[in-house]
């Protein structure tokens, strides 16, 4: 009776593995971002090429987790100049620094949704941050400041030129 207790508990473990683990939606998630240029316009742009391990249950959330990192070169801004140059060692240097990438540390409840703290790494830089995100719909999003000059990314163009924190936006659907 026991041993079929514990096979009932270890098909009942794996099933819930299975169920929390959730694949990315490559063709539907992105990392949209803005930050102000010249002090009097608004640049916007995304990064796609997300990948990793996605494991969200609403259901246990302090078992939830993130791995996820995007492609630095996708970096998009809908003009090619200016995206060569952000590609370039001026700001992001995405040869030598490919992906953009955040593991959590910890899932939390909060009273508007949930927040997930981990290490981000960008530009070779890898800093805590907390993001404060909901989940509705198979979609993850969250939103977060980013200042460039804690990244060390474009430190020689001043405010003036590039404004100094970006609002970035990530949606990630899973299914």
């Amino acid at each position: 009776m026991k041993t079929i207790q514990i096979i009932i508990l270890f098909i009942s473990s794996l099933c819930f593995s299975f169920i929390q683990a959730q694949t990315i939606n490559t063709d539907k998630s992105e990392v949209k971002f803005k930050i102000t240029g010249g002090g009097i316009f608004t640049v916007k742009g995304n990064f796609t090429g997300m990948k990793g391990d996605f494991n969200f249950s609403e259901t246990d959330v302090a078992n939830s987790s993130f791995d996820i990192c995007i492609d630095a070169k996708t970096l998009n801004t809908k003009n090619e100049k200016r995206d060569n140059h952000l590609h370039s060692a001026d700001f992001f240097e995405v040869d030598k620094y490919p992906t953009i990438c955040f593991t959590s540390t910890s899932v939390t409840k909060t009273r508007e949704g949930y927040k997930t703290t981990g290490n981000l790494t960008i530009h070779g830089v890898t800093k805590t941050v907390e993001i404060p995100f909901s989940f509705k719909k198979n979609t993850f999003e969250g939103e977060i400041e980013i200042n460039r000059f804690d990244y060390k990314i474009g430190e020689d163009f001043g405010t003036i030129r590039v404004g100094e924190t970006a609002t970035v936006t990530i949606i990630c659907v899973v299914y």
